[in-house]
């Protein structure tokens, strides 16, 4: 779209850093964890420093026989400088190929044959308990961020070397991939150019442009995403101190909160509502927050209110981004503390103008409404360029210029969106369940996590996690489902046993399998 193209010469990932580092040298990064490269740098360093170790491993990259093209496969313990590496990968030309450490080891090694021989990059505790042995022959090389094994060669090995320059790659190059959510089988890997990353930063640029007071900026966001590159750009370049979380439990979120007073707050809708008790805090960790931002999935409306009341500032909002993996964000919604109690949870806001467009198709030549939702499909230059190695479900998703997002909705005669559920998750005759899902989180505080699944046989089946575990009161439930589509009785789950993504999305379609499988032991 226009205003993404003009100027656009790519995000320059390699340099990131380093840029950040000329104009802010002094910034803070605060983490909740060590570094795994780099553990004695602590938990509180400087732009400066971090683009200084940037450099540092870029440079041993390169002596590892790392060079421009090269894929390398990212797969370590959960960590922040997954991220850091991938951005001295870039620096040296190089391809990172970033996997979720949550994935398993026979997935990684599809993903590998898929990459073509890349270069592997782990550690220690991933080789001796999730790889398969073929890793070593299925690759050009491992490389071992922390840790020692006869095998690979470890970073830790070539501190020293001498410092390389920074290679800067054309701007249409493959600068980063990534992988889908896998929530319906193996994870495709998604190629970012540096050119389409930078399509994605500029609508939330402009978002955040509206925050003018420097103050620190707190975001928990998967470190194999996407969305974290152009938020750490964003952040960053304006010399916004920044806080990094690997956890999301919610103890150590509020501690860390309490003690630094974010501004901004950023993460996943999931995190967001496991975060609802800090609303009660006697610290009151959010009260400096002035802005939260949800990243590319709906929230629950329960949610959004728990996090507005627990800001101290008189006028708090809420913005919400719709988007993928493949295409960034192309809806926003803002939120306040005077939105409505029965305000629509489904609707996920408008496009950003001469940026991104969306549009609803008809399944069945009728027009899309909320009785009859159609397939959303969006426009941006931030869409990925191709699958790595399955061109023709590239293809499969796009209709011309526009992508089709696997999601059903329809607009409002204002044009807002409003998704109402995935495809593959639709139950025939139930209407929205990510609708039913919202009310019942509104009338029952005692919820922390609800997914409507359907069944082989009968209604569709409530799983349900509840604070602490706690029971559930069954004439609270009776009362809550009695105007709601019939559902069968709700199965009580552990909140840690639920399958996630690596963006703590609920796998919807592994937990219904798992469900089965319980009936069936059951039985």
């Amino acid at each position: 779209m226009l205003l993404q193209r003009i100027a656009n010469r790519g995000i320059g990932l390699g340099t990131l850093f380093e840029r950040a580092a000329a104009a802010h040298p002094g910034t803070d990064i605060t983490l909740d964890h060590d570094l795994d490269v780099a553990p004695e740098l602590g938990r509180r360093i400087t732009v400066g420093a971090i683009a200084d170790l940037i450099a540092d491993l870029a440079s041993r990259l390169h002596a590892a026989g790392v060079r421009p093209t090269d894929r390398v496969v990212v797969y370590k313990s959960h960590n922040f400088d997954i991220t850091l590496t991938a951005c001295a990968l870039a620096r040296i030309g190089a391809v990172p190929v970033l996997l979720s450490p949550q994935l398993d080891g026979a997935t990684v090694l599809q993903l590998i044959r898929r990459a073509g021989r890349p270069y592997l990059l782990t550690d220690r505790a991933k080789l001796e308990h999730e790889l398969p042995e073929p890793v070593f022959t299925e690759t050009a090389g491992v490389l071992l961020a922390a840790g020692e094994h006869p095998r690979t060669t470890a970073l830790r090995a070539l501190t020293g070397v001498p410092e390389v320059a920074p290679i800067i790659m054309a701007p249409d190059q493959p600068t980063l991939i990534t992988h889908t959510s896998g929530t319906t089988g193996i994870p495709k890997l998604a190629v970012h150019t540096s050119r389409t990353l930078q399509a994605r930063y500029r609508p939330q640029a402009s978002i955040a442009a509206l925050v003018r007071r420097r103050c620190p900026v707190a975001i928990h966001v998967s470190f194999v995403h996407s969305r974290l590159f152009t938020a750490l750009a964003i952040t960053l370049l304006r010399g916004f101190p920044l806080i990094v979380l690997a956890d999301n439990d919610p103890d150590r979120a509020a501690d860390l909160f309490a003690a630094h007073r974010p501004g901004v707050l950023e993460t996943h809708p999931n995190s967001f509502l496991r975060w609802e008790r800090l609303a009660d805090d006697p610290r009151r960790p959010l009260a400096a927050v002035r802005y939260f931002s949800s990243t590319f999935d709906a929230i629950h409306p329960r949610t959004v209110r728990r996090m507005l009341a627990a800001s101290a500032y008189p006028n708090p909002v809420f913005g919400q981004l719709y988007g993928q993996s493949e295409v960034g964000p192309v809806a926003a919604r803002a939120f306040t503390r005077k939105r409505p109690e029965g305000a629509d949870g489904r609707c996920v806001g408008m496009p950003f103008p001469g940026m991104t467009d969306v549009r609803v198709v008809s399944r069945d030549g009728r027009r899309p409404t909320s009785e009859n939702p159609g397939y959303i499909e969006v426009r941006t230059d931030g869409r990925i360029v191709t699958y790595l190695g399955e061109q023709e479900r590239y293809e499969g998703q796009r209709h011309g210029s526009w992508w089709r997002m696997g999601d059903l909705g329809y607009r409002t005669r204002w044009g807002c969106l409003h998704l109402l559920d995935r495809e593959v998750d639709e139950i025939d005759g139930f209407g929205s369940t990510l609708a039913v899902e919202d009310t019942l989180f509104t009338q029952l505080d005692e919820l922390v996590e609800v997914i409507i699944l359907p069944a082989p046989q009968g209604p569709p089946v409530p799983v349900i996690c509840t604070d602490g575990d706690r029971p559930l009161d069954i004439a609270r439930w009776a009362a809550a489902v009695a105007t709601l589509p019939p559902m069968a009785q709700p199965v009580q789950w552990r909140l840690q046993d639920l399958p996630e993504t690596a963006t703590t999305k609920i796998k919807r379609l592994e937990l219904a399998r798992q469900l089965l499988d319980r009936g069936s032991a059951a039985k």
